[in-house]
């Protein structure tokens, strides 16, 4: 089958050869097109981390995985959000009900204020799924039911897919996959109600869906050579998030850079524009906002601790500039018993 199809801003060639619904569906990165950036101040090179479930580097100091996420960036075309929101909402899936499941959000970028300026890239939304291990995400992506969420069940559910995101999407979406480092997180009091693994909401196409949840982001550009200081910042932080009221999870992103698999980075490291990414789900926006006002946020913050004396020696800089901010309301939540 050859498909030729134009718009604006994308002209799309795909040719797919197969035989059968089985050679077909052996292809899932070709599956992917259907799914429907920061400008960086410096490139910076992380270091890409292996397949084994507990990654340590080869200088022994990179912190092991506790989960594995796996995200999808995508430009959604002015004026299409509520289509592209109907689209994820009424799609068959069984997620939820998949060996190692743990969270799915649809996050919808917003701004946190009007004084803040406009973000560096056109990734509108973000779909952001929590495995428990990288062997449960890889035994997602090569199953029967990836194929069935991403219409490729055959060759004709398949190219509808594809007509109908390039509707409302411009461009395909970006994958970018992460080890998920000091994990924390709390057990829902009860979860959404699902049919047969996915949520059942009601999405005309004309609305936006409400917001579920609330998701600030901080992406960092780790300088090479300073991924394990950074991440040993980290663990030792002085942070109380879990007694926070409206807190959901926490999780320090590190770039998996060795999955170039499902149209991952193919670019490497050195193409990246952050390699590191922190991310906290709150209940609301407003869970979110008492976070920052309390306590435990400025001491997570070095509020109130001692300077250091001027005459010690200053640690080596551990970033390229200081992280970027992304914020996000999040709906479409899933989460398994346990919480993420």
């Amino acid at each position: 089958v050859a498909l030729v199809m134009r718009s604006s801003s994308l002209t799309l060639i795909l040719v797919v050869l197969a035989r059968g619904t089985a050679a077909f569906s052996a292809s899932p990165r070709i599956v992917n097109v259907a799914h429907g950036v920061m400008v960086s101040r410096a490139r910076v090179v992380a270091t890409a981390t292996t397949d084994a479930e507990s990654v340590m580097a080869t200088s022994g100091a990179l912190l092991p995985r506790d989960r594995y996420i796996a995200t999808n960036q995508f430009v959604v075309r002015p004026g299409s959000e509520a289509k592209f929101e109907a689209r994820w909402a009424n799609r068959k899936s069984r997620l939820a009900e998949l060996d190692g499941f743990r969270y799915f959000n649809l996050m919808r970028r917003v701004k946190l204020d009007s004084e803040r300026p406009d973000y560096d890239d056109d990734f509108s939304y973000v779909s952001f799924t929590i495995w428990e291990t990288k062997k449960d995400f890889n035994s997602w992506r090569t199953g029967d039911a990836f194929k069935e969420a991403h219409g490729g069940t055959s060759i004709g559910a398949f190219l509808g897919a594809m007509i109908s995101s390039l509707r409302v999407l411009k461009g395909p979406p970006r994958p970018v996959f992460y080890d998920g480092l000091l994990h924390l997180s709390t057990k829902p009091e009860s979860v959404p109600e699902t049919d047969g693994g996915w949520r059942v909401v009601e999405a005309d196409g004309e609305n936006l869906l409400p917001a579920e949840a609330f998701v600030a982001c901080n992406r960092f550009s780790v300088l090479p050579g300073q991924e394990a200081a950074f991440e040993e910042r980290w663990a030792k932080r002085d942070s109380t998030l879990n007694e926070l009221p409206g807190f959901v999870s926490f999780t320090m992103l590190r770039r998996d850079f060795g999955n170039t698999g499902h149209g991952g980075d193919r670019s490497g490291p050195a193409g990246a524009e952050w390699n590191y990414m922190s991310a906290t789900v709150w209940k609301d926006r407003a869970a979110f906002d008492n976070w920052r006002e309390s306590q435990q946020f400025k001491n997570a913050h070095g509020g109130g601790k001692p300077q250091a004396s001027e005459d010690a020696p200053k640690p080596p800089p551990m970033w390229a500039g200081p992280p970027t901010p992304v914020f996000y309301e999040a709906t479409l939540v899933l989460s398994s018993p346990e919480g993420a």
